[in-house]
This record gives C-alpha cells, structure tokens and sequence, in this order.
C-alpha cells in the first residue's frame, strides 16, 4: 500500500544560549474545536501580535501521586513591530515562580537578559503582561524563560489531569494525560495560546520507570535521573510548528498493541500504533483493522503526506472528554469510543490529521466550516467501506430532518447559541454534498486536493476552500460559470432553508418554479421573507426516464425559474430528487397524484429510496405548513402497504407521532388506518424474524413498526404485552426485580386494565432503594407517558398533587408533566384538576416557582382545537391575576393556540373526511375506545 508522502525540512529555533536560527512563524495549522466554545472564543480578546513566539522549549515533572508538578518553558522570540511589552497567556491556577527575558545581540553573539520592570496579570483575561526596561526594535530576537508549578485536574479529563483506574485483577493504576482544546494550554503553561501562533517544540517530561509515556513526536532519548531510581525523564523528538491545544502528553500504565500499521512510500514512514490497558487489547485489535479501511479512502483522495513519522492511537481508560482528544500524532479516545461497529468517529479523528493538523481555520468563526468538510469526508469514507451500515444507510436524513424542523420555526436557536453552531455546520456539511453532486465527484475531491496542497502548512478562511472548489470547475466545464463562494454565502448567511414550489403547465409541457422562505411553525410572520433567496440547483427526475441519473438543468438564484420540455401529463417530475439541495419541495395538485399513483405500483423502486422517502416527508411537512392539503398528504402514504425499503419507512414513525398530537377527537379513526398501514410491512418481517432471515435493518425496521402498532393498539401486540406483564403480576415479590421485557410496559399501562396500571403505580410507591433508581425512573415515565384513560390520569394526579405522597419527589412531578405534554387526555385532564382544585394546588406550588411554571405550562400551552382554546380561557379568566410567575405562560399559551386552532379547524374536517373514505373503501370498522 503506497501513501504519497512529501519530504520536508524544517528549521526551528532553539532555545538554549546560542543563537536562534531563523524560522517562518505560523505555518502549521492545528484543527478547529467544539463548536459549542468556537462562538465564545471567537469573541475573545486576541494577544497583540508585536512579538511572536517562534519556539518552545517545554519541560513537566509531575508528582503524580500529589497530582501537582513543576515544569520550565522557554520560549524564543521575534519581535515583529517596536514595543518593551511581551503578553502571553497563563491561567492564575498557574503559579510562574521564576521569569528571565533575554535578547539575541548580533554585534557580540550573545544573549544579554533584560531588566522586567513590572508584571502585570489580568485573571479575568487569563493573560499576563511582561514590561522590560526599553522599547525593542522591529526584527529583535529573544527568549522568555519560565519555571512555574501547578495542580492536575482530579475531577475532569480536562488541561492537566489525572485519573485512575481498575485492572480486571482490581489493582488499581494511575493516568496522567493532557486535553488541551480549545484553550486550556495556559492552564497547564504560560504561552501563546491561541491558534495562530504556531511553533515547533522540544518536550521533555518525568515519568515512573514502569509507565509509557506518549506525545505529538516520537521519544528521542530517555535518560536516567541523578537521585530518583524510579523515574526518568524522556525527551521527544522536536516537532514541527504547531499550536498550543494541539500539544499532547500521556503518561500510563498501558499496553502497546502487538499488531500495527506501516505506510511508506520510499520517502516517508509513517507508523500508527494502539495502545491501551490489558484487557482491552481485542477491541483495539478490531480498531486496527478499521484504520487499514479509512487509510485506504484516505489514499484514494491522494492528499499531501503529514510531516509526522507517527500517529499513536490511545485509549485511555477513564477518559472523561466529551469529544477525542486529536492532538497532532497523538489522538486519545474514552474506550467506548472505539468500541463501536462505525467507522464515523475514526475516521473523523484520522482525517483531522490533515483537515486540522495540516491546515486549521484562522479563527475560531470558521471553526464550523472545518468540522462541516471533515464530517462529509468521514462519512463519504463509511460509504465508501461499508455502504454506511453504521448509519443504516439513511444520511443524510440522519441529520437533514432535524434541519427542517429546526430552521422552519418562528425563531430557530432561540435559547441555545451551541445548538446554532452545530446546526450551521450540519447544514454546512450537506452543502458539500450538494456541491459533490452538481460540481461532479472528481472536480469536489481535486478542489479539495487543491486546498489541502496549496494551504498546507498555511492558515485557511472559507473564502479560499470556495475559491478552490471553483476553480476546478472552472477547469472541468466550458458551460457558464459559477461562483461557489456565492452559492454557499446564499445558504449560510441564513438561519433559514428554502420552499420551491412547482407549477406545471401541462399544455405546453413547461413547468414554474419560485422558491421562498420554509417556514413549518405558524405564524408566517418573519420579517424580509420575501427578501430571502437562495442558489438553489435544480435538477428533475421523471417518470418517463431513469430516475436514478436524473441531471443538473440550472441554478436558481431569483425568485421563480422555468423548466423547459416537461414530460406529458400522464408523468411525474420530482425536483431535487434524494435531497441534493436541502430544501422540501411542493407540486400542483396533478403532480402529486402522479408521483402517489406511480408509487403505489410496481415501478416505484425506479426511484431511489431517498426521494421516496423524500416526496413522503416532503407531503405531510407541507401539510403541517399550510402549504399542501393533508389529503393529498395522506395519499402520499398509500404506496406504503407495498413498500419493503427501510430509508423510505423511516420519516413514517415521525409523521405518525406528530399527527397523533393533532387528531385526538378523532383518534380511533387514525389508529384503525395506522394498523392497516403498518401491519402487512409488520406482519412480513415477522415471519422473516421465524425463518432467521432478518438484516440489521429489517431488525430496526421490524421493531419501530411493533412500537407504533402497540401504540395504535394491535391487538397480538397487547395481548403479547398482557402475557408477559401478567408474570411480573404474578411473581412472589414483585419490588424484588422486573423479570419481563420494558418493551412491555407501554402498550400495557396505555390499552390494559385498571388493574394492571394500578400495580405499577404500587411497583414506583413501594420501589427499594437497594435498586436502581433509573429503573424507576423508566418505570414512573412510561406510568405517565402511557396514558390515554382519564380515571388512571385523575389517579396518578391524587396521588402527587393533592395527597403529596412522599414517594414522589418534585424532580417526579416535573417527568410526569413532561410525559403529560404529549398525550392530549393527559394535558387536558390535568388542566381541569387544576381548576377544581385551584386553591389547594395553588398555595401548595405557587412558591416553587419553576414547578409552579411547569405545571400552567402544560396544562395550557399544548392544546390545538377551539374548544382547547375555550378551557384555556376559561381558566385564565377565572383566575386573572392569581398565576404569579406563571401569567405570561397563560397568556401566551391562548395566542398561540388561536394560530393552531385556526389551523386545526381548516385541516382535522378534512382528515377526518380521508379517514372516513379511506376506512370505507379498504372495509375497516371501528369501534371506539373513548
């Protein structure tokens, strides 16, 4: 296996006394960060860049036992405009006991130590101020030389820490590791601790004998200590110039994994090697494997070679991080990480080697565009391996749906400024798909060579990543020319997707498209909608051709566009088939009943799964939008019955549990037409299940249709539930343990007896505390959440809100509202409990306000219909004034259920008039269970 690999020289400074040789600063770039810290840290104060670091020279003793250590760095200098002041970071939990400050003298060939003549640090800032005696002209060389201590981290996995662990022997052993991203290098070390400041490092550390210690470059030496028989102090080879938080240590008792990787090429041998405790080994062996399959994609891309002759692999037992530390060579993974059947994470880590270690971000603010590329590569890479199992094969619905919903709201990211960042750079994400597909494979995976070529090294912005992918366009195509960087500012200056609409003009086979502002969420009321616009690529599939190949037409960039030489009007077209763009798409009346009409026979696996499932979210998202009438939306689901793909059945469980919200007073109907949707695709996979012929994704698909059957109320299911349930009953200590499935629970407490709920009610009161309280947690929620009779929800109010059992806690009061927020009964008999007993539950809660505020909250924000409206009123009229924290929940609760009442009253007649019909003709009676 051959990996192109480039031979690089490297001059670094060092920093003993002699002279400093002359490096380039800044030029390898380290990778991007959380993005739930990159918009703080955007917003931090930078470092002046008058004097710049060029050098590192780093040394850490760690007590381990105290968990506290010593250490020395000297840094060398340049200084790049005239100042007497030298700032750099150092958190105040770090303690610098000793600072020298010297300048290179060209004239006698030595270093002369400067006077400091005041010290200045800003804890807020994390940073500290150096004054020397007098200004220092622009090209000055120089060092700074700090001893400094400081105490590990016992209680995160974060700058400095320590940790420890249990052998499967039950012998306790130590770790000591770094995490160093985004900015906790000062925590451990005074520094330039900001991404742009890049320099080589010379690291040495202190370790017992017994221990392995591991960093960014491989050991050079180990030399024995004077006086201390059982440590050492290892020296790493000198590292090419990179940021601080890329900068990584390990010290502990852990094994090498026998087996590793070797790439070489002739000109460069790169080693990747596993490490981790004894009894971990298999799984790491696994891992191995895995890495040989991502190696072999990544050399496909042909990138430049890493200026790294190692990358250790290690995890590390205790590892507390949220995400992997990917330090440059060194990458550290929690062990659940890699104890994974995916390829996803890994690949990701591997592929920030390149996309992070050889290039990075400028700054923080396109944090989300390095995170997006490396996302869509990584999981290119899990196709590429294994058709994308670990996904099922469903990205990008994966991640596409939660978009649409997310980006369709009045206000998206309202509360939470992490959730925006990571929704941009989802959205981010699949832009290169898009671009992947209208650009063509091979201009995508050659622009991103470009950019990795001519960038290496180098800093990078988004501007330059569009320019390269535009520019091998450019080379790939005479036809008009566009410009990349405009396509993707259109989709990512906005916290918002777009509509299309197509209207077709069946008599001269012409067809109109206008795009506008999605928005699910009503009202429609967001200002400058009609201002928004997108490059959007139109492509078409239609009937009358291979759906599969279907071909890029134009670029939308106004607000409506015409497609030429439609099919005749017996044909489908499907615009932006498989979810190239991210955007839904809405058709004329005739054009649906076309694609529904097509999808109910035989030629329907003629379009690909993804735009099956494509056309089906589209229809009732639409639908929930006041853009598409729901019986056209409901039709939509009638080739359901004959499908057999998992990608198409999987927006189905979504669309059902969000209608079911809306239809209460008519949910007998739509339960008796959810057991005939499901069950023939059920009943299929059941007999598979017998044969012992199931896949994996039959398996999940087989056990979401069960769950929405119990739900709707099947009957095998309950009767299976009621059988299983009735051992739990019937056993001779019940509290001892739950001996059946949970899977049973539901369908149980929402279809069965009085009796049987009443008897988990008993198992919450009477729950041991020699248990675990988890199992009563799942055990109270789905109590709670599994309700559709008025007499246990009255009951299980009694007993916690008016009789105040001790067994249940406030933190139960608060899941069982959260339960009551999705069962209609349930929100509504709460609200009349309130208002028979307003006094009692009033003086009771009212000072508890976040209960107070929770409790109004469902009791009243959740209703749909007129008469939801009315109970809502009512309730707030008579108590006007009374709702203390509260008030402004009640009155928003009836402003917004006018929008959904309105909506309910123009759309259930017309799902109750489908349901009718749809019942009728298929011969289903029903009974009602109200």
């Amino acid at each position: 296996m051959l990996w192109r690999v480039y031979i690089l020289t490297l001059c670094v400074l060092t920093t003993s006394t002699s002279q400093p040789d002359e490096v380039a600063p800044h030029i390898i770039k380290t990778r991007s960060i959380d993005l739930s810290n990159a918009h703080s840290l955007a917003m931090e104060t930078r470092l002046e860049k008058s004097v710049l670091p060029t050098g590192y020279n780093l040394s850490l003793e760690p007590r381990i036992e105290d968990a506290v250590y010593e250490g020395y760095v000297a840094i060398n200098l340049t200084w790049a405009s005239e100042t007497d002041e030298i700032t750099l970071h150092v958190s105040p939990e770090v303690e610098i006991m000793n600072t020298t400050v010297k300048i290179w003298l060209e004239d006698s060939m030595e270093f002369r130590e400067l006077r400091i003549k005041d010290i200045d640090p800003d804890t807020k800032k994390s940073t500290i101020l150096f004054q020397v005696e007098r200004m220092l002209p622009t090209d000055t060389k120089g060092v700074i030389e700090m001893t400094f201590k400081g105490k590990m981290e016992t209680t995160t996995s974060e700058g400095f820490f320590k940790s420890t662990y249990k052998t499967e022997q039950d012998r306790e052993r130590t770790v000591v590791a770094t995490q160093l991203r985004p900015n906790n290098a000062r925590r451990v070390f005074p520094c330039f601790d900001e991404p742009e400041f890049k320099a080589p490092f010379d690291v040495s550390v202190v370790r017992p004998w017994n221990m392995v210690a591991l960093s960014n470059m491989e050991t050079d030496r180990i030399e024995n200590i004077t006086g201390e028989p059982d440590a050492v102090r290892v020296f790493f080879k000198r590292s090419p110039p990179m940021s601080t938080f890329t900068l990584g240590l390990v010290i502990a008792d852990i094994d090498k994994l026998c087996n590793f990787t070797n790439f070489d090429d002739g000109s460069s041998n790169i080693t990747i090697q596993f490490w981790g405790r004894e009894g971990y080994m298999e799984v790491l062996n696994e891992a191995l494997f895995k890495i040989n399959y991502i190696m072999n994609v990544i050399t496909r891309y042909d990138w430049p070679a890493l200026p790294i002759s190692k990358l250790d692999i290690v995890a590390l037992p205790n590892y507390q991080g949220v995400k992997p530390a990917d330090n440059w060579g060194l990458i550290v993974f929690k062990e659940s990480d890699l104890n994974n059947e995916g390829y996803i994470q890994l690949a990701q880590e591997v592929m920030h080697q390149w996309l992070g270690g050889l290039v990075t971000p400028a700054w923080w603010s396109d944090a989300h565009i390095n995170k997006a590329l490396v996302g869509y590569l990584a999981v290119e890479a899990a196709f590429m391996i294994n058709g994308g199992c670990e996904m099922d094969g469903k990205w990008p619905m994966t991640v596409l749906y939660s978009l649409y919903y997310e980006y369709s709201k009045r206000y998206p990211h309202s509360r939470i400024t992490g959730m925006k960042q990571e929704t941009m750079s989802t959205k981010i994400e699949l832009l290169f798909r898009m671009f992947n597909y209208t650009l063509g494979e091979n201009v995508f995976r050659s622009g991103v060579r470009k950019f990795l070529n001519e960038r290496a090294y180098k800093t990078f912005d988004s501007d330059f990543l569009w320019h390269c992918l535009n520019a091998e366009y450019a080379i790939s195509t005479r036809e008009h020319q566009i410009d990349v960087k405009t396509i993707a500012q259109s989709w990512i200056e906005k916290d918002r997707l777009p509509l299309l609409t197509v209207k077709r003009f069946y008599n001269n086979r012409t067809a109109i498209v206008k795009q506008k502002l999605y928005l699910r969420e009503r009202p429609h009321d967001v200002p400058d909608a009609e201002q928004m616009l997108w490059w959007i690529p139109l492509i078409v599939s239609r009937g009358d051709e291979n759906y599969y190949f279907p071909n890029l037409l134009t670029w939308m960039r106004g607000p409506q566009d015409e497609i030429e030489h439609a099919p005749n009007d017996d044909i489908f077209l499907v615009v932006n088939p498989e979810e190239i763009a991210p955007c839904p798409v809405n058709y004329d009346q005739h054009n649906w009943y076309l694609i529904s009409n097509s999808l109910q026979h035989d030629k329907r696996e003629l379009l690909a799964p993804l735009s099956r499932a494509k056309v089906l979210h589209d229809a009732w998202n639409l639908a929930f939008a006041g853009e598409l009438s729901f019986a056209t939306a409901l039709n939509m689901t009638l080739f359901l019955k004959r499908e057999k793909h998992h990608i198409v059945w999987d927006p189905v469980f979504t669309m059902i549990d969000h209608i079911a919200r809306h239809v209460w007073d008519i949910r007998d109907k739509f339960n008796a037409y959810i057991i005939s949707l499901l069950r023939p695709m059920y009943e299929e996979l059941e007999k598979k299940k017998e044969a012992e012929e199931l896949k994996n994704s039959q398996k999940n698909l087989r056990a979401h249709l069960k769950t929405f059957l119990c739900q709707a109320g099947y009957e095998p299911c309950i009767q299976e539930a009621q059988e299983q349930y009735r051992k739990w009953m019937n056993a001779p200590n019940p509290d001892e343990g739950n001996p059946v499935s949970d899977r049973y629970f539901c369908p149980v407490f929402r279809w069965g007896t009085q009796e049987e709920w009443e008897f988990g009610l008993q198992r919450v009161i009477n729950f041991p505390h020699s248990r675990k309280q988890s199992e009563r947690t799942y055990l109270l929620k789905t109590l709670a959440g599994c309700l559709r009779d008025k007499t246990k929800i009255m009951r299980l109010l009694n007993i916690t809100l008016l009789e105040g059992n001790g067994n249940f806690t406030e933190m139960d009061l608060f899941l069982i509202n959260n339960m009551f927020a999705n069962s209609p009964q349930a929100y509504t008999t709460l609200l009349l409990f309130i208002s028979d007993h307003w006094d009692v539950i009033r003086e009771r809660y009212n000072t508890k306000s976040n209960l107070w505020s929770h409790l109004i909250s469902t009791a009243t924000s959740h209703f749909t219909t007129e008469s939801g409206l009315e109970l809502v009123r009512s309730l707030h009229t008579a108590h006007k004034g009374e709702f203390g924290p509260a008030e402004h929940i009640v009155e928003k609760s009836i402003k917004n259920i006018k929008e959904e009442s309105q909506w309910s009253a123009q759309n259930l007649p017309v799902m109750e008039k489908w349901l009718d019909d749809y019942l009728r003709v298929n011969g289903i009676t029903v009974e009602s269970n109200q």
